[in-house]
């Protein structure tokens, strides 16, 4: 928690790369099924990995009737999102633990940001036209940019799904490009709703 994490550096969109990727869709499936029993912590090492765990999710709320107010019980959550008496059951009472970010829509980063002053908590905004990302695009990129100077320190993009489900990757490549730019300093978190890419080879 805390880390300020370099910025990642661009690299050119290789169609030759994209044009031959393939999934063997049975040997993913075969896969899948495996992860649950492939690997267990230890029972010693469970309340640690799931202390960790709490430090790298984003406390969300995304409703049609959040207020400054439910916002601002959120982010007291965010600080300390384990009770008291449990972290010094654990033995972690001294811990910092707290959550990865706070995400809201832009309406309300400025609630979120002042209720996380000097928590070192980044208040992430769904923007790009979340969810559906059909906006037109000069309007998703004020999105980001609106977000940002109201306080914002990571952006959640939507992608253009039409863009991969037509093969059309320099358009999804030049977007994402661009609402990177529009962040500035802060974070690009890309939402790609895996469920709408109609295979496993669009989602890769």
């Amino acid at each position: 928690m805390g880390i300020d994490h370099p910025r990642n550096s661009s690299v050119p969109l290789d169609l030759a790369w994209v044009n031959a990727a393939r999934v063997n869709r049975s040997a993913v499936e075969r896969r899948v099924a495996t992860l649950p029993g492939r690997r267990t912590v230890k029972q010693a090492w469970q309340a640690a990995w799931l202390l960790r765990a709490i430090t790298l999710m984003d406390f969300t709320t995304l409703q049609g009737d959040d207020t400054p107010g439910s916002v601002q019980r959120l982010c007291v959550k965010a600080r300390r999102p384990v009770r008291e008496d449990l972290l010094e059951a654990l033995g972690a009472a001294q811990l910092p633990i707290r959550v990865a970010a706070v995400c809201v829509y832009h309406e309300m980063v400025p609630a979120a940001v002042k209720a996380l002053a000097c928590s070192g908590i980044p208040v992430a905004a769904v923007s790009a036209g979340f969810p559906a990302g059909m906006n037109p695009f000069e309007l998703r990129v004020r999105e980001i940019e609106y977000a940002i100077e109201m306080g914002a320190e990571e952006i959640d993009i939507v992608i253009s799904r039409r863009h991969a489900l037509t093969g059309n990757w320099p358009a999804l490549y030049n977007e994402v490009k661009q609402f990177r730019e529009a962040c500035g300093h802060a974070h690009l978190k890309a939402i790609l709703e895996t469920g709408e890419l109609a295979s496993l080879r669009q989602v890769y």
